[in-house]
């Protein structure tokens, strides 16, 4: 599929101790906790850059001068549209997210989070060619906790929908699919994947990614912060 055709959007905040992964502690340092995030984003990212698609946005809250790895983040940002977050709450800023990729792209959007690093250049391209098939307004991947980890619109404009949906939730999932239906709008389901919030997450997701990447490296090298078996 051709890049053109659609945008992906990035919806992060800058990896910065003791602001980043909170509820990785005690297991885990303020540092370690931030350098984990780091990696998810740096995975992430990179599987944004292998799509091939040609609009790439990350729209951005906290400071990347203060992140782990910021150095590293920033080089991987180089063919990214970086925007600041906007917006009181977690539902306006991605309303106002979608509003300014799609603005830039003048295409569908798909928008994922920075918490789940296994995400793969192939399951995004599927879940964008999904969203730009007759029929389909919107794609929605729910996540294990009962969240979302991506959101993909044919109309920016569908987004004010997450404005009647109670964010990081246990329900906020389904709430946001029951939303999107209540308009009208036809939803493709994507698979479900886990995202990374407690220290559990974190081996369970590492131990499912490929050796060498960023987080499965970050997860290695602190797999003693816990009382368990690393098994390879």
């Amino acid at each position: 599929m051709n890049g053109s055709a659609w945008a992906i959007l990035v919806v992060a905040k800058a990896p910065v101790a003791g602001e980043a992964k909170t509820r990785l502690g005690p297991w885990f340092t303020p540092t370690e906790a931030a350098g984990l995030a780091a990696a998810a984003l740096l995975d992430t990212l990179a599987a944004v850059r292998h799509t091939g698609v040609d609009t790439r946005v990350l729209a951005l809250s906290g400071d990347l001068a203060r992140a782990e790895r910021g150095t590293e983040i920033r080089s991987m940002l180089a063919d990214f549209t970086v925007l600041r977050q906007k917006g009181r709450g977690f539902a306006e800023r991605l309303i106002a997210a979608h509003a300014d990729a799609a603005a830039i792209a003048a295409a569908p959007v798909l928008q994922i989070g920075m918490d789940t690093p296994q995400v793969t250049p192939g399951l995004l391209t599927r879940a964008a060619a999904q969203l730009t098939e007759p029929g389909i307004d919107a794609v929605l991947g729910a996540a294990v906790d009962g969240g979302w980890w991506a959101l993909g619109l044919s109309d920016p404009g569908t987004a004010t929908v997450l404005k009647r949906v109670a964010m990081s939730r246990g329900d906020t999932g389904a709430n946001t699919l029951t939303a999107l239906r209540g308009t009208g709008r036809r939803v493709f389901e994507l698979p479900t994947l886990s995202d990374v919030d407690t220290p559990d997450d974190v081996w369970a997701v590492a131990m499912d990614m490929p050796p060498g990447t960023y987080f499965r490296n970050a997860a290695e090298r602190h797999r003693t912060a816990v009382d368990r078996t690393w098994t390879a």
